[in-house]
């Protein structure tokens, strides 16, 4: 799997390392949240934290129309961390998972909370290989965990530095111009830092693209929410995602040749 770097005039600086990370130079694409731009949960319980009681009855409601269900299906417990698949009332596979961890993220007036969402959904396709597009989320948090500010490049208009260079988009890679006219592409696994300012690169970008950080293969639920694989096998059976449910290798494998699109998902 690839990483993201921060990358500061063209130079790695060493940083504190993110949950779950194996060196204090790299800012990884994970989505386990970063200690420093989160508010922490009460405790841990159902998925991460304590569940208000309008959410016990939400979680309760999903549990029973899971229990209603017949039929090829699949059904996470997000409270047992554990997926089954199921024919009718036959268990044909069950997998250890992890959930989100219903953390909250605030950063620039913008707040994301990491839920699993509850209840019913239904498989639209699923990928080999797939590529992460990751999330405004992911450069909050880098930004946060980094005390930087955070910026967006437009596709289409360049940004002058502090000295004197352009950070601008060509041919579908964020670089920048020198002082000669030169245009100098920054390296696609790398965080894009400048002045102080963590920069997201535009959607359509190869700098926002990441191979590897979903496994092998992944389920779409819709929405953004995946079943999918993970580098980070240390995260099953754990509340630490930003909602996705991730499985094992083999068990991902396992679902991407037996799951077709149309099954149907119950969450609770």
């Amino acid at each position: 799997m690839r990483s993201l770097y921060i990358l500061v005039l063209g130079s790695v600086v060493a940083l504190h390392p993110l949950s779950g990370q194996k060196s204090k130079k790299r800012v990884r694409v994970e989505e386990i949240a970063s200690k420093a731009t989160i508010i922490a949960p009460t405790r841990e319980a159902s998925g991460g934290r304590a569940r208000s009681r309008s959410e016990s009855a939400e979680s309760e409601r999903a549990r029973q129309l899971a229990e209603q269900a017949h039929g090829f299906h699949v059904v996470i417990s997000l409270e047992d961390r554990l997926l089954h698949v199921l024919s009718d009332k036959d268990t044909l596979q069950t997998s250890v998972v992890a959930v989100a961890s219903n953390v909250t993220l605030r950063h620039g007036g913008r707040i994301w909370t990491f839920r699993t969402p509850l209840g019913k959904r239904t498989v639209i396709d699923s990928k080999m290989n797939p590529v992460w597009i990751p999330p405004d989320w992911l450069y909050a948090e880098a930004a946060s965990e980094n005390n930087l500010k955070l910026a967006f490049l437009p596709r289409f208009k360049p940004i002058k530095l502090q000295d004197g260079r352009l950070l601008t988009v060509q041919d579908s890679a964020v670089g920048v111009v020198d002082h000669d006219g030169m245009f100098q592409s920054l390296p696609d696994d790398e965080h894009i830092v400048f002045d102080s300012t963590l920069f997201v690169p535009p959607f359509g970008t190869v700098n926002r693209r990441v191979p590897g950080a979903l496994g092998e293969y992944a389920l779409n639920l819709g929405s953004g929410y995946l079943l999918h694989g993970t580098p980070y096998l240390e995260s099953l059976g754990r509340a630490a995602t930003h909602g996705c449910i991730r499985l094992g290798d083999e068990e991902i494998k396992w679902l991407y040749n037996n799951v077709p699109k149309g099954t149907p998902v119950y969450i609770y």
